[in-house]
């Protein structure tokens, strides 16, 4: 137990430093005047340069084996602390502190010349910085392979979904492909015969954003632990007592805005809900990203883009416009929320082409890794697989290959828990509709608890006490599948 209780208190210290990390990172992303990203790169690669010197301390190891010796002495969360304990000092001594430095330099470096590039369509601007990115990312795919036993592709893809598979992976993401196209095609023509009408523009940033912390709250979301902000691309940061959600406002389309606070009240309240007693520690931390996105997906996805939420929210949205007419109509607003569009950018699209987008991605990073792919022929490659995938090609590297920050903030193998995430959210809220009588009733009037206290009990209080398969099928009773969110698109789009 003492090598143990050492353990703890060093972790303990370890997840007060990465919360700073992450504080620090929305200020980077949200606030911070463009002058000081030169500093705010230092700051970022000293405080994860000392993180990664916690981890790797030489006596971590021997504390490591002691407590793993007298584990029969340990409860059940601490035997699964351990074992994330373990798991993270794997991750870390495979990758020499120099390579964690010089990983995340390049990385605060290319994201900020990304932002510019981005604004201005300027790939060439950011490709070397990218280069380097994957030079790097190579580097620790494969010593953290040697070291973990897997392939270069899952030993970065553990670092945000631990034990996933590409094996499991190509399995789900054959079985999405196999239904995918026809029901794309079936959608578009359904709802072709099914025109909602529109409303029109502008739509105040300001009501805007008093109408998405009204639901934010009324669903869950604590003010006096959050906030709500602007960045270039939607994210929720920060720490489970201070979650930073932001968001990007178009006045000529209010819906844009609201379901991205939506998405990221998702994962606010899995952050609010993780256990607090396990608080600092590994075993307390959200159990992979799939699982972090299947929240935000339940909520913007199952919940909020249904009859149901919309009958609730109707009323408020026509109101602090001062809406009138046939196309302010709970109906009306619920057929644009669940529009199909072959669209380019992925944050936009809707749920059904929503899985294209991040199976082209995936596909894309695992080539450059694997160096199947030369970055210089990124664009050409990306606008190939759209019109292979959705039949469009982006006219613009804007709204291709640089649309996301992922790539250019050292975040691969990523991508894949974004669909991953859509197939558990279904796979939940099916079991949750089961399990909670009235449920669409509840969230049509407004009441959102019901919800919030299956969540908290069957997924958010758990943190990282059992695997992502273990959590998905305690809570739901079968194992992660594909079928739940087949049933439900064809039960939303096509019935």
């Amino acid at each position: 137990m003492t090598a143990y209780r050492e353990l703890e208190q060093r972790f303990r210290r370890l997840g007060a430093i990465e919360q700073a990390i992450s504080v620090l990172h929305w200020d980077t992303a949200a606030i911070m005047p463009a002058g000081g990203a030169a500093a705010r790169a230092e700051q970022l690669a000293t405080l994860r340069l000392i993180a990664h010197q916690h981890l790797v301390a030489p006596e971590i190891e021997a504390l490591l084996a002691e407590a793993d010796a007298a584990s029969d002495e340990l409860g059940e969360w601490q035997r699964a602390n351990l074992r994330e304990m373990r798991r993270r000092w794997l991750h870390a001594t495979a990758v020499p502190g120099a390579l964690v430095e010089a990983e995340s330099r390049a990385c605060s470096e290319c994201e900020a010349v990304w932002r510019r590039g981005r604004l201005e369509n300027d790939f060439a601007a950011v490709l070397p910085g990218l280069e380097r990115i994957i030079h790097i990312e190579r580097e620790i795919a494969a010593v953290k392979a040697e070291r973990l036993g897997k392939s270069p592709y899952e030993a970065l893809l553990d670092q945000y979904e631990p034990d996933a598979s590409v094996a499991e992976i190509d399995r789900l993401f054959d079985e999405i492909a196999e239904f995918l196209p026809d029901l794309i095609e079936a959608a578009l023509s359904r709802q072709a015969a099914l025109p909602s009408a529109p409303v029109c523009g502008p739509f105040p940033i300001e009501t805007q954003r008093r109408i998405a912390m009204r639901l934010m709250e009324r669903i869950g979301f604590d003010f006096a632990h959050g906030r709500l902000d602007i960045s270039a691309h939607p994210f929720c940061g920060g720490t489970p007592e201070d979650v930073r959600i932001t968001t990007r406002y178009d006045d000529d389309d209010f819906a844009r805005a609201l379901m991205g606070v939506l998405h990221e009240t998702g994962h606010a309240l899995y952050q609010r809900g993780l256990p607090i007693e396990w608080r600092l520690q590994p075993v307390g931390r959200a159990r992979g990203m799939a699982m972090h996105e299947s929240q935000s997906l339940l909520l913007e996805m199952q919940v909020c883009r249904s009859r149901a939420f919309l009958t609730y929210a109707a009323p408020i949205i026509r109101k602090a416009f001062g809406g009138d007419g046939p196309g302010w109509e709970v109906e009306a607003l619920y057929r644009r929320q669940i529009r199909v569009r072959r669209g380019f950018i992925r944050v936009d699209a809707d749920e059904v082409t929503y899985p294209a987008h991040v199976i082209l991605r995936y596909r894309l990073e695992r080539a450059m890794l694997a160096g199947d792919l030369d970055p210089t022929d990124l664009p050409g490659a990306w606008a190939a697989a759209m019109r292979e995938m959705l039949g469009v090609a982006p006219d613009n590297d804007r709204e291709g290959c640089l649309q996301d920050i992922h790539w250019y903030d050292g975040n691969w193998g990523y991508f894949p828990t974004y669909t991953l995430g859509a197939l558990i959210a279904a796979q939940l809220f099916e079991a949750a509709r089961r399990d909670v009588p009235g449920l669409m009733q509840a969230i049509a009037e407004g009441e959102f608890a019901p919800l919030l206290g299956w969540a908290r009990g069957r997924v958010h209080s758990k943190g990282s006490l059992l695997s992502t398969a273990e959590l998905v099928e305690t809570a739901t009773g079968q194992p992660l599948g594909a079928a739940s969110f087949e049933r439900h698109l064809r039960d939303r789009y096509l019935s």
